[in-house]
């Protein structure tokens, strides 16, 4: 059962109790030793594997690698591992947190969870793993780590919107990754409270890193609220505290940074004694793509499968929800979303030009269908530029709607062609969503990890990190701190920084 919270701004001399604060029943939740359901397991266990599969594809992606280096100026032992290096090369575990967190999210083909607000809960996992660790502490205290840190991130998204304040999303990991730390090492709440109102503090910044000419912060920005996280835990683990209240307060973040003094937030928990289940709330990508494009992704394999002569195309409209029309669709207004010179990072954030080249290619790779030659093919461009976005109150609606039936991340496409015919399709959500067409079981988590990882991760280490990964609940300590992978032949960069 889940407990609906009220949150709204007290004055300092309302002098709102700490047990009243969403901070502390955030901590209260984290501290609460319930057991981890089998299916709530089944689940954390398939989002290790799918992390290490983005993971294992970008490791030597530019951003990947500088945080991996960076990283590197901070050997501890024992220490966490960083993916892609001996697993004996291990650094502090915030820096393990940083450089497996970009890692993570480079190439954007993890998990999500969309409501109030857009998530990736699998951004969770780096910090807390990392942690796990350093720590020497078991797979079945890992688990419950991870829980928590889906569970609270989740119940933020429910219940706090940041992106219409221009916030960036991580402003929920940061206190989720310190819960979910919090849970892991058993703290009490007094400490974890202290640690989730630190992450919060140092965490909140602005949606900057997700417009216009997108850059590679659009993977650390995770990372580094992963990486506060960890610091965080650390510092109220010390004794120190923390800016207080850091949601309710007169001049806290409902205050100034979200919707004001008036504003009233009604955030989801679980009760006393409740098993975190939130995790199967959540939803993992077959594509490489923000995650609104995945449904419109698959609509184009579709409807591109029944048209003979793409250049007779005059006119593809997609109708949509708000979210996806003003983040990735001609609502954004931003030019770079049209250019096909545009980085990866902008790419993958246009669904003008993700549509057109699924349209023609029927397929999405997270390589070939970026790269510079694929974008500035005269073709693609020419059908890119006739692909527009339009917002429809009713798929807006159903983004929101908290009715599984209802709920829906895609749209309705109208191709006109120069015969005056039309092409009409419709799609709720993706192929791989729970409630779609082939929802993803173990068994397409496994072969996500095994086709990322061809080429770049050896079959042996492949085998002998999915056979950990699919025990996790049964690792000691030392086994925890193998859950990493290794790849030959990975040299540094030669890039120059301060570390």
């Amino acid at each position: 059962m889940l407990i609906n919270h009220e949150v709204r701004t007290y004055k300092s001399s309302e002098n709102l109790a700490r047990e009243d604060q969403l901070a502390w029943k955030i901590a209260a939740v984290a501290a609460d030793d319930v057991a981890v359901d089998a299916d709530v397991q089944d689940m954390v266990i398939n989002r290790i594997i799918d992390n290490a599969s983005v993971a294992a594809a970008s490791v030597r992606r530019g951003a990947p690698t500088h945080a991996r280096e960076q990283a590197q100026g901070h050997p501890m032992q024992p220490g966490a591992p960083v993916f892609g290096l001996p697993l004996t090369d291990t650094v502090s575990p915030e820096w393990a947190a940083w450089a497996n967190g970009v890692a993570v999210r480079e190439l954007d083909f993890h998990d999500t969870f969309l409501a109030k607000e857009y998530s990736h809960p699998g951004d969770n996992i780096p910090a807390i793993l990392a942690v796990a660790q350093h720590k020497g502490i078991g797979g079945a205290d890992l688990v419950r780590g991870i829980a928590t840190g889906y569970e609270i991130q989740v119940d933020l998204v429910k219940g706090i919107c940041l992106h219409e304040h221009k916030i960036d999303h991580v402003a929920h990991l940061g206190p989720s990754a310190a819960a979910g730390i919090g849970t892991l090492l058993h703290l009490p709440t007094e400490v974890i409270y202290q640690a989730v109102q630190q992450a919060l503090h140092v965490t909140t910044a602005t949606r900057q890193s997700r417009k216009g000419e997108i850059s590679t912060w659009k993977a650390h920005a995770p990372a580094f609220a992963g990486k506060m996280a960890v610091e965080a835990v650390d510092r109220a683990m010390r004794g120190e505290g923390a800016p207080s209240p850091i949601y309710e307060g007169e001049d806290g973040v409902i205050a100034w940074i979200l919707s004001g003094p008036e504003a009233r937030y009604t955030v989801p928990l679980p009760a006393a004694g409740e098993s975190k289940r939130a995790i199967l709330d959540t939803y993992t990508k077959e594509h490489s793509a923000e995650y609104q494009a995945q449904a419109l992704i698959d609509l184009a394999r579709r409807m591109g499968a029944q048209i003979d002569d793409f250049s007779k195309v005059t006119k593809v409209t997609i109708h949509t929800s708000h979210h996806t029309h003003y983040v990735i669709g001609t609502g954004a207004n931003d030019p770079q979303k049209m250019d096909p010179k545009a980085s990866r990072e902008t790419l993958d954030h246009s669904i003008m030009y993700m549509f057109t080249v699924a349209l023609q290619d029927q397929a999405w790779h997270h390589e070939k269908s970026y790269a510079p030659e694929r974008a500035g093919r005269p073709d693609t461009v020419e059908l890119w530029h006739k692909v527009e976005t339009r917002e429809d109150p009713e798929w807006t609606r159903r983004y929101h709607s908290t009715d599984p039936d209802e709920m829906a991340f895609g749209g309705r496409v109208e191709i006109e062609f120069a015969d005056g015919s039309t092409l009409v399709d419709e799609i709720a959500v993706a192929d791989a969503h729970p409630a779609g067409a082939r929802p993803f079981v173990r068994e397409n988590y496994v072969e996500k990890f095994r086709t990322l990882a061809e080429g770049i991760v050896s079959e042996q280490e492949q085998n002998r990190f999915l056979d950990l990964a699919q025990n996790v609940a049964d690792l000691d300590g030392d086994a925890v701190r193998q859950l990493s992978f290794a790849v030959d032949g990975l040299t540094h960069s030669g890039s120059k920084g301060i570390f």
